[in-house]
């Protein structure tokens, strides 16, 4: 039933009150298919490995035992081992009060689209980006407005300071390593954006300034995290999530770092407990074994990079990748490619500008297919 059909009841049909922007739309969702190689959304493909799945079981079936009684709404302990992870991850100390966790990175952009969006207080964005974005924004009734990235997918910092200038937004969110592209903003044209943001927002307010770093774990050697730029700047916020690198798409936890100011700020807006005492147990106990979980990830960096040299030889363009997955291209027919290739069972994705393709990274026995088939399709 899609979002505009009535419901028919035996007094005849019934319309509903859906919104007038919501009418005749989709929900969100990348294709899920049967297929023998499926990487079309840049999930981690290794499975969690047995110690850590006896660590979470562990933890939950302690957690179990109290679940009579809500769950702690400001998940002190859980703060603590994120602060550590990003310690060792990126060298970083962040503070506990300056963390926040919510069910997936999905929420915590709800949580700084309703906080800080809606009307009056428009958000920028730099297309091609992540395809959620747009959707946080309609559902906050919030206007976003668009940059368009360069031929290269770098964005345009000149073109976006002027758009900060004549649209005053409330938000700036920026992927990086961007989705679908791969590519990564330098830390010299963040610190410049935070420049020119410090009192662009509505009313001369700041403009809270978004990087969104939910492949972070999966940068290249040398590609530092914004987090080194946190302290100098109140209105940054640094987005992660434990999706991908943690392989633990399936646990949705994601957070973000900032000022203590900006995380009471998204305590308005949070729905009363969002976080359960489950997955407060299962990402502690993911946390604790982060040095194995670390290990799948330099696999599959490794695995990226011949992809990307690979493709290369193919004659493809392929963008630089800081990510899980590699964007290539260009095809003149690029659904056709993709469907050559799922009916050789390879499911990818099929996202971004004309001309591209995005496939994640898979096992090493996975990307062989995929690469094979690929020339077969491309003979």
């Amino acid at each position: 039933m899609s979002a505009t059909d009535a419901i028919v009841t035996p007094e005849g049909p019934m319309q509903l009150p859906l919104r007038e922007d919501l009418a005749g739309l989709e929900p969100y969702g990348a294709p899920q298919l049967q297929v023998p190689v499926s990487i079309n959304v840049n999930e981690n493909p290794y499975p969690v490995p047995t110690p850590v799945v006896e660590a979470i079981t562990a933890a939950v079936r302690e957690a179990a035992g109290s679940l009579n009684r809500y769950p702690d709404r400001d998940f002190p302990a859980l703060r603590l081992a994120l602060s550590d992870y990003l310690e060792r991850e990126s060298g970083v100390r962040v503070a506990p009060e300056w963390l926040w966790a919510a069910n997936g990175s999905n929420e915590v952009m709800h949580h700084l689209f309703s906080a800080f969006g809606g009307p009056g207080h428009p958000a920028l964005s730099s297309s091609p980006t992540y395809s959620m974005y747009p959707e946080y924004a309609r559902n906050t009734v919030t206007e976003l407005l668009d940059v368009p990235r360069r031929e290269d997918f770098s964005v345009d910092v000149a073109a976006l300071k002027q758009a900060v200038a004549r649209a005053h937004p409330a938000l700036l969110v920026l992927a990086s390593p961007n989705n679908p592209t791969g590519t990564h903003l330098s830390s010299a044209d963040v610190a410049e954006i935070l420049s020119f943001t410090r009192s662009s927002g509505p009313h001369g307010s700041a403009t809270v300034v978004v990087i969104d770093e939910a492949y972070g774990e999966f940068r290249r050697d040398g590609v530092p995290s914004a987090l080194e730029l946190l302290a100098a700047h109140p209105h940054l916020v640094v987005s992660r999530t434990m999706s991908k690198a943690f392989a633990m798409a399936g646990l949705r936890l994601g957070y973000l770092a900032a000022r203590p100011q900006i995380i009471s700020q998204l305590m308005l807006v949070r729905l009363p407990y969002h976080l359960s005492s489950l997955t407060q147990a299962a990402a502690l106990a993911a946390l604790s074994q982060s040095d194995l979980l670390q290990a799948q990830v330099d696999k599959m960096r490794h695995t990226r990079d011949q992809m990307v040299r690979t493709l290369r030889e193919m004659g493809l363009s392929v963008a630089e990748s800081d990510t899980n997955f590699v964007f290539f291209g260009k095809f003149s027919d690029r659904q056709k490619v993709w469907q050559d290739l799922l009916d050789r069972g390879v499911l990818i994705r099929v996202v971004g500008p004309d001309g591209w393709l995005r496939a994640s990274v898979g096992t090493e026995e996975e990307t062989e297919v995929f690469l094979s088939a690929l020339k077969e399709v491309l003979q």
